[in-house]
């Protein structure tokens, strides 16, 4: 069960719900419930079924490219690390004039569930845990994803507009040293040859 939250506590952060969360409160603000509710489904089911895929395939496709692991580990956690600093630093919203119809699937199923951080995160857990223990923790912290998006106007309720920004800020910062460490692991298995 240990190797379980392994997998799933670093999938936790590079999804990251919880920093997702006031984007999705401000996007979907004046949809019909219906409407939220679609959203919400197509941002669950797209970003699940892009990371499964990337999980079965993205290791191949990385060595038809000619990149090795440690490549994309190091350009992978450099990218988290920038997204997580300009999340940090930056308090508005930059995605504007987005088309409610494709709302859950884009932006939110990909790449704000499914991104450079679930792909970077599941290339290092895949080597460390297997494939059907890093797609479990994938699968699951998709369903809590959508958990809290389906909640997401309770979350706010309890924890207020600024509960919600400290929320996600917080999660910026351990995405960032998240980043951070992906870098150091590529370091060493580029350094380790």
């Amino acid at each position: 069960m240990s190797a379980f939250f392994l997998c799933f506590v670093p999938l936790f952060v590079a999804v990251n719900a919880p920093g997702v969360l006031p984007m999705f409160l401000s996007l979907t603000e004046g949809m019909s419930a219906q409407a939220v509710r679609r959203v919400l489904f197509q941002s669950v089911v797209t970003a699940t079924v892009v990371a499964l895929a990337f999980l079965a395939g993205g290791v191949w496709v990385l060595e038809l490219l000619g990149i090795t692991v440690a490549d994309f580990m190091i350009a992978g956690g450099t990218l988290l690390f920038i997204i997580s600093v300009t999340d940090l630093v930056t308090s508005q919203n930059t995605i504007r004039n987005v088309d409610p119809e494709s709302l859950g699937a884009v932006p939110f199923g990909v790449p704000l569930l499914a991104g450079p951080a679930v792909f970077t995160t599941t290339i290092l857990l895949i080597r460390q845990h297997g494939f059907w223990l890093t797609a479990l923790a994938i699968f699951s912290n998709m369903f809590l994803a959508g958990l809290m998006f389906f909640f997401a106007q309770g979350i706010l309720k309890v924890l207020g507009r600024t509960g919600t920004k400290t929320l996600s800020k917080i999660s910026s910062l351990l995405l960032a040293a998240i980043g951070v460490m992906i870098v150091r692991r590529g370091l060493e298995l580029l350094l380790s040859r």
